[in-house]
């Protein structure tokens, strides 16, 4: 890919105007502009400033892999301008290609296997409890609660990344060549919340419902129904419940990793309780602020450690070098070090520098 396009990627990524990046620069907005269509092409010294002002190492600008992404569906709250969605798409590519150069330096490609497209057609809500279940046999998960589920998607081939995204983004889901799934979730969100949006976005993914079926319905009865699929909740709350106990909700949440609302909606779902009673405690929430922050401990948010693996298999294997690997990571190799010191009680910091 030329210099010029991954000049406007990533400018895009940090959500500059050429404007604002010639000014971090020191040069005019006419010369980004020609930079970024090949009219001309940055110095030495140009291109380290540009490199300093985005945040990036220089192997950026020569990286091997460049990816075509199918058009993303966006999980928000509310519809994004297009330049935070521009913003959020060049950081999703970034991050991917990264991923992908990696796999190719380790020599460790995980491909995902699509499900028979016969067996995730769906033509009511009710059916896409068969798909759920179809695919968690598929990959041996039986009914038990998934403890990390994103650890489970990359197992099978999924791409999943933390972005940072825009205050109304949640995640976004494409395929990318070969179409493999691809889904990006907003960093330091509540971990129930995470756990959600992925399991929405691999609805998407795959499945196939009739004309006259709500994508979005469908995608949220899928995550309800893989994260507690049906036996499991009928377990727990049993076929016929006049109300469900707040705590027992709580208690729920961290056994299979889904909020007490999605809970409720999942109860409701399955006629345990009715919707009546659905919609009294929806209501309590509310009232109570609870819709926005559940009461009690919450979740922590799941991280993809897979490609910090792969980056730590490259350095053992003399494959890449400590900047190599900080391009790849896309920050700082030291300061990674130390923020994976802070929660593994300082390890690795001894062996990065």
């Amino acid at each position: 890919m030329p210099v010029g396009e991954r000049l406007k990627m990533a400018r895009q990524g940090a959500g500059l105007s050429q404007r604002e990046l010639a000014q971090k620069v020191g040069v005019s907005a006419m010369a980004i502009s020609k930079y970024e269509t090949g009219q001309d092409m940055p110095g030495s010294k140009v291109l380290l400033a540009l490199c300093e002002a985005l945040h990036l190492k220089v192997d950026y600008f020569f990286r091997s892999i460049s990816i075509n992404l199918s058009k993303p569906h966006y999980r928000r709250r509310s519809t994004l301008p297009k330049k935070q969605e521009t913003r959020i798409h060049e950081q999703t590519r970034d991050w991917l290609e990264r991923y992908l150069e990696l796999e190719e330096i380790v020599n460790d490609i995980q491909k995902f296997v699509w499900p028979m497209e016969e067996k995730c057609r769906v033509s009511s809500l009710d059916e896409v409890e068969e798909v759920s279940q179809y695919i968690r046999d598929e990959w041996n998960l039986g009914t038990d609660p998934i403890e990390n589920l994103t650890e489970t998607f990359e197992q099978h081939g999924i791409k999943v990344g933390t972005i940072e995204g825009a205050e109304k983004f949640d995640a976004l889901t494409f395929t990318f060549n070969d179409r493999t799934p691809v889904i990006a979730v907003k960093m330091n969100i509540p971990g129930d919340r995470q756990r959600f949006n992925l399991a929405h976005e691999f609805g998407h993914n795959v499945l196939i419902p009739a004309e006259d079926i709500d994508i979005e319905k469908a995608a949220h009865r899928f995550a309800g129904s893989f994260l507690v699929p049906k036996p499991m909740i009928i377990a727990d709350f049993s076929h016929r419940r006049d109300t469900l106990d707040l705590y027992e909700l709580h208690l729920l949440k961290h056994k299979y990793g889904i909020s007490m609302q999605a809970l409720i909606f999942r109860a409701k779902d399955l006629g345990i309780i009715s919707d009546a009673r659905a919609t009294s405690l929806f209501k309590l929430f509310k009232q109570k602020g609870w819709h926005l922050r559940e009461p009690g401990d919450s979740l922590p948010a799941e991280i993809p450690n897979r490609m910090k693996r792969l980056i730590f298999r490259a350095l053992s294997e003399n494959k890449i070098s400590n900047s190599r690997a900080a391009e790849l990571l896309g920050t700082d190799f030291y300061q990674f070090c130390v923020s994976e010191a802070e929660v593994h009680e300082g390890f690795p910091i001894s062996i990065c520098d």
